[in-house]
């Protein structure tokens, strides 16, 4: 019997002697930085780096395309586009680090029900400084910057689709039972990053230099777009039968109800965007017929309104559930609401350029304001957070020692 147990004891021991050691100083940070940091495994409670990332990029796209703009507040949204790159850059460098230094940290991760979802924040935080790019860097730098940054949207759609994909094929296959009831609408978020991708190719193909670029870029945002969207429905359907039985979910989660305003949001702006593009790009090279490029505005401009009109819906729900709770704990998944509501306003500020009425940009700006005040509570708890250290948790780490004990026993 002892001899038996002596594997276990000696791992148990090891485990402590690991914990003593890493968690403590800038290992404990690096360990303990994940895609989600979950408070709370049983109210999936998270907060996820590069959702913060997200939220930051989205305020600088808005601030820069604003409807009603001046000199000032393109100044501020460059100033946010640099803070954002800057934070990119350090999230990037932890992550990539950690995973080198505790390789074996990644096969647990990627096992883990919640924390594997938020893989899908890195591609679309990418997508974000992407877009800015576009916007900030290409008119400065010229043609070559309009290549890079091209070269940069190919590794972040080839990263969307290995996400879409590879998450949700591995949640059908894992172990792990997961009942409806413990749904979230996090799971849209793999599948949001192919929409997200497609919308930044509409605004890299407005500036590559080269047509026949543009047109492949086009094409295949199309196809991104055909990827993420019916999914993301078919998840939307899903969550609302969720709801129907199981009611609201708990307040700590209550945000994660303005989640479906993201692909909503973002796949009226995208299918606007690339409606847009291919009225300029499929005439340059003769693609189809001449006009196969006003059919696809035309068709774009008809299905952004009326993803743009479920997204109301939503919008109302989200909203009339936050009314109904009243108060509710502050905790990272604040961040849910920044980039679902800022990319539901760029498509609300795109149906505002595209029409002769005042109504959608005025919305759109009143939108915007509200974005911009959100993130400043939002970033000043973060922060308040990082200064701390509390927020600084990985479940995912107790399934490793876990596995260890396992492989302990059948030595």
């Amino acid at each position: 019997m002892e001899r038996r147990n002596a594997p276990r004891a000696q791992a148990e021991n090891s485990e402590s002697t690991a914990i003593s050691k890493h968690d403590h100083g800038w290992r404990r940070v690096i360990r303990n930085f994940t895609p989600a940091n979950v408070e709370d495994i049983n109210t999936h409670r998270y907060a996820s780096w590069f959702s913060v990332n997200m939220g930051t990029g989205i305020v600088s796209i808005l601030l820069n395309t604003l409807p009603y703009n001046g000199r000032w507040l393109h100044d501020v949204s460059v100033v946010i586009f640099i803070l954002n790159v800057v934070y990119f850059t350090i999230s990037l460098a932890i992550t990539l680090l950690r995973y080198i230094l505790y390789p074996e940290i990644f096969r647990v991760m990627i096992a883990h029900p919640v924390q594997s979802l938020f893989l899908g924040t890195f591609p679309m935080g990418l997508a974000t400084i992407i877009n800015m790019f576009c916007f900030v860097c290409v008119p400065a730098w010229g043609d070559r910057a309009a290549y890079f940054i091209w070269a940069v949207w190919i590794f972040d759609a080839i990263v969307s689709v290995l996400v879409a994909i590879g998450i949700p094929f591995l949640l059908t296959t894992s172990k792990n039972e997961i009942d409806l009831s413990s749904m979230t609408a996090a799971w849209l978020l793999p599948v949001v990053s192919c929409i997200v991708a497609a919308a930044s190719g509409a605004i890299v193909a407005d500036v590559l230099p080269d047509a026949q670029l543009a047109l492949a870029t086009i094409l295949a945002s199309y196809v991104l777009w055909g990827m993420g969207v019916p999914l993301a429905l078919m998840i939307i359907c899903i969550y609302l039968q969720r709801l129907m039985f199981y009611k609201l979910p708990p307040k700590a989660l209550l945000v994660s109800v303005f989640l479906p305003l993201g692909p909503l949001g973002q796949g009226g702006f995208g299918i606007q965007k690339l409606g847009k593009s291919a009225q300029t790009i499929f005439p340059q090279t003769n693609t189809l017929s001449t006009s196969t490029g006003e059919i696809l505005y035309g068709m774009g401009f008809l299905i952004g309104i009326l993803l743009w009109a479920f997204g109301i819906v939503w919008l109302s729900f989200a909203v009339a559930t936050l009314v109904k709770a009243r108060t509710f704990p502050f905790n990272m998944g604040w961040w849910a609401l920044t980039f679902p509501l800022g990319v539901f306003t760029t498509c609300t500020c795109t149906m505002g350029q595209e029409l002769p009425s005042r109504f959608f940009a005025v919305l759109g700006t009143i939108f915007s304001v509200v974005i911009v005040l959100l993130w400043f509570l939002v970033s000043f708890h973060t922060f308040r957070g990082i200064i701390r250290g509390d927020i600084f948790v990985a479940p995912c780490l107790k399934d490793l020692g876990s596995a260890k004990a396992r492989s302990g026993e059948n030595v």
